[in-house]
């Protein structure tokens, strides 16, 4: 070993390390930390803050954010467009610099994506002893806000000693390169240890290479699913998240070719198989297709790939009705892997696919059920292309004719991004994936606020990539800052706000569970002190302007096609403002259920009515055992 130091502060060193550190899977090599966002304050800006200054762009880009939590969403996008191969560091102040960083943390690890975050933290040494911003916890010295962090963290440290830096460093990286462990890293670092000079090895500095593992299936589990499979009359696999993530699509598609099995997908799996494949039937669950809904009811067999299995999916433990199903769950986390009693094949999605068709030679399901699944998937397309479709160009769009206006605007490397509110519903029942990455719907923690941030980091990640960030009016409020990024760095990515006066998606909800929709419109209060009076005079296309955006706006289906297309043309960030036509026909109703529990005692007339909707649909849940 080396006998060589450099003396530099931790957060020299630390940059410095980050810099060099790599991913590598398939023989491709890739930046594990691509860059860093950041806003600074008096816990960071003396301490990474100057180390980012001190390091250059070459070795470690930075990126200007305007909101912490919209910092995270930025790196969530970045990485998933990138398949978790590459991830960006947020560094931010201490109090509430650090702990808006919150919500962008549970999103990362709930979705299982990479994000570094390096929050700065109070004094190591209790120099100065309650700083400002500081929470004084009277029982727990050594407590402070960035502990909030821990719960939505996959490896938390607070480096108090110079000398922690670097198992804490080399620890952080293997949890951001492990897609079992992935999600977010917290370093919390004291803004007295950030400024500390040490003698670091100079092997600290060395590259490094984190291999991302293909972990092939085990034999004997290989078997017990093939023979599970074989003997199944009507399977039906449920493509999640784990499909792209491993870009096991291809493998998915042979899979299919040859034996005939339909794929049905969850929100992070939509578009493992091109919407116009035989076998694709397109979202399941409580925002699925008719067709995939009715398959998966009779199913005999299940097999998850990469599916975490939530009530979405399950229609809340209501979907899956064959008395005698049984499910095969291949997902290299084996805590996935076993939900639902499951037979397990704990691996690498293109491995474990790639298993199965070898072992299935020769087997195909049977060409009734095969007539029979296409033949649903054939009435569905044309209950898509009616949604879609305007009958007069003339008239004012509803939410489904956006998309269907965009649907004929994009191409297939596009990538679409929506994260909450009535949009994701609609998408996942309607949107015609053409493309691995172009259906981009962050419906794990559904944080409004997501999508603007989330095209930053997705355009970052492909330069050149149309980006359409779809969000209403609610999701917009919640979070406009990162406009501004976009604008200062040339970033064209493109918006599509649609302004329908209210929370639509909770609104639709609030009437389905007793709530009247109470609270979710955007309006003047009445005489009877309620929100129903006049839509409030806010004109969202105008704020998005005064941020920098050249804003189109259109009043009728033919606008917003014209307005689509050059948006997309643009190399400037674009926003296309539509009021939509909330009175006109809507998306095709839920085909299955989900649980929201209603009042079980009320004196109003329709939450008494819900309630009894709620007892029956609730008697049809079933635990898989």
């Amino acid at each position: 070993m080396s006998t060589h130091t450099r003396r530099l502060t931790v957060a020299q060193a630390l940059v410095r390390f980050l810099s060099v550190q790599y991913t590598e899977r398939d023989g491709v090599r890739h930046r594990l930390i691509a860059g860093t966002w950041g806003i600074f304050g008096h816990g960071n800006v003396a301490g990474i803050g100057q180390a980012l200054l001190e390091a250059g762009e070459q070795a470690m880009p930075f990126h200007q954010g305007r909101n912490e939590q919209a910092m995270v969403h930025a790196a969530v996008g970045h990485a998933r467009q990138l398949d978790r191969l590459s991830a960006q560091a947020v560094t931010t102040s201490i109090g509430p610099g650090a702990t808006n960083l919150v919500t962008g943390a549970a999103l990362a690890t709930v979705n299982r994506i990479p994000v570094l975050l390096l929050p700065g933290d109070y004094f190591a040494t209790r120099a100065a002893d309650p700083l400002l911003q500081q929470l004084e916890h009277p029982s727990e010295a050594d407590v402070s806000v960035n502990d909030t962090l821990r719960p939505v963290s996959r490896y938390f440290d607070r480096v108090t000693r110079p000398e922690a830096l670097i198992p804490s460093a080399l620890n952080a990286m293997r949890v951001l390169a492990d897609p079992v462990e992935t999600g977010a890293v917290t370093l919390a670092l004291p803004q007295d240890v950030q400024a500390e000079a040490y003698d670091w090895p100079e092997e600290f500095f060395a590259e490094r290479v984190w291999p991302v593992r293909r972990p092939a299936p085990d034999p004997a589990e290989v078997r017990e699913a093939l023979t599970a499979i074989r003997a199944a009359e009507r399977p039906l696999i449920v493509a999640g998240g784990g499909v792209h993530h491993s870009r096991a699509e291809q493998a998915l598609k042979e899979l299919v070719d040859a034996t005939g099995i339909p794929v049905a997908s969850t929100q992070a799996g939509k578009g493992a198989l091109r919407h116009d494949h035989p076998a694709d039937l397109g979202g399941i669950g409580h925002t699925g297709t008719e067709v995939s809904d009715d398959i998966a009811r009779t199913a005999d067999l299940v097999i998850g790939v990469g599916t975490r299995y939530t009530d979405f999916t399950t229609a809340s433990g209501t979907l899956f009705r064959h008395p005698d199903v049984r499910f095969v769950n291949l997902n290299i986390a084996a805590f996935d892997a076993h939900k639902l009693a499951a037979r397990t094949l704990v691996c690498d999605a293109r491995a474990g696919l790639e298993a199965l068709l070898e072992g299935l030679s020769g087997h195909r399901v049977d060409s009734g059920y095969e007539a029979g699944y296409r033949a649903g998937k054939a009435r569905w397309e044309q209950v898509v292309e009616a949604a879609l479709t305007a009958a007069d160009d003339t008239g004012v769009p509803t939410q489904t004719q956006v998309l269907g206006a965009l649907d004929a605007v994009v191409g297939d490397d596009d990538v679409v991004i929506n994260a909450a509110g009535s949009l994701p519903g609609d998408l996942h029942k309607l949107w015609r994936a053409r493309g691995r990455r172009q259906y981009h719907l962050e419906y794990g923690y559904s944080c409004m606020g997501y999508e603007i941030p989330a095209a930053i980091g997705v355009q970052q990640a492909a330069p050149g990539t149309p980006v359409w960030a779809l969000v209403g009016d609610g999701t917009y409020l919640m979070m406009p800052t990162e406009i501004v990024t976009a604008v200062q760095e040339r970033l064209p990515v493109n918006l599509v706000l649609l302004q329908n006066h209210g929370y639509a998606s909770i609104g639709g909800l609030s009437e389905t569970v007793g709530g009247e929709r109470f609270g979710t419109a955007y309006r003047y209060r009445a005489a009877d002190g309620t929100f129903s009076g006049d839509p409030l005079p806010v004109d969202l296309a105008a704020n998005a302007g005064s941020l920098g955006m050249d804003v189109l706006r259109a009043k009728t289906v033919r606008e917003l096609r014209e307005a689509l297309a050059a948006a997309r043309a643009s190399d400037r960030p674009t926003c296309v403002y539509v009021e939509t036509d909330t009175a006109g026909p809507a998306a095709p109703p839920a085909a299955a259920w989900w649980d929201v529990p209603v009042a079980e005692t009320a004196s109003r007339e329709a939450a008494v009515r819900a309630r009894e909707e709620y007892d029956r649909q609730a008697a049809g849940r079933r635990r898989h055992l």
